[in-house]
C-alpha cells in the first residue's frame, strides 16, 4: 500500500509541474505572438495578449486544482488538511472565474447572446 501512496504523490507532483509548465509556456507563447504582431502591424494588440495569457493561466489553474485533489487523496484525512485543500480550491476557483469573466465579459453559465 505504501508503494501506491508514493506513486500517487509522484503523479500529483508531475501534474503540478505540468500545470506550471502550461502557464509558463502559454505566457511565453502569448508574449512572442504579441511581439510579432507589434513588429508586423506596428500596433499593439493588447487585447489579444490578455486573451492568450488568460487562457494559459485558466488551463494551468484547472490542472493545479486537479493535482491538489489528487495529493489530498493520499494524505491522512485530517480536518486541517481538508480545510487547506478547500481554501486552495476556493482561491483557485475564484481566480479562474474572475479570469473567465474578464476574458469573455460574462459568467460561464450565461448565454453568449442576451435574448431579446
Amino acid at each position: 500500500m505504501e508503494y501506491i501512496r508514493i506513486y500517487i504523490e509522484q503523479t500529483a507532483r508531475i501534474i503540478e509541474g505540468i500545470g506550471v509548465l502550461i502557464i509558463s509556456v502559454g505566457a511565453a507563447i502569448a508574449l512572442i505572438k504579441y511581439i510579432f504582431l507589434v513588429l508586423q502591424t506596428k500596433t499593439g494588440t493588447y487585447k489579444q495578449l490578455r486573451l492568450d495569457l488568460g487562457k494559459a493561466i485558466l488551463l494551468g489553474l484547472e490542472i493545479l486544482v486537479a493535482a491538489d485533489i489528487i495529493a489530498t487523496v493520499v494524505t491522512e484525512p485530517s480536518l486541517e488538511r481538508v480545510m487547506t485543500l478547500g481554501l486552495i480550491v476556493l482561491i483557485r476557483t475564484f481566480l479562474s472565474l474572475s479570469l473567465q469573466v474578464e476574458l469573455e465579459g460574462k459568467f460561464p453559465w450565461q448565454n453568449k447572446e442576451p435574448e431579446q
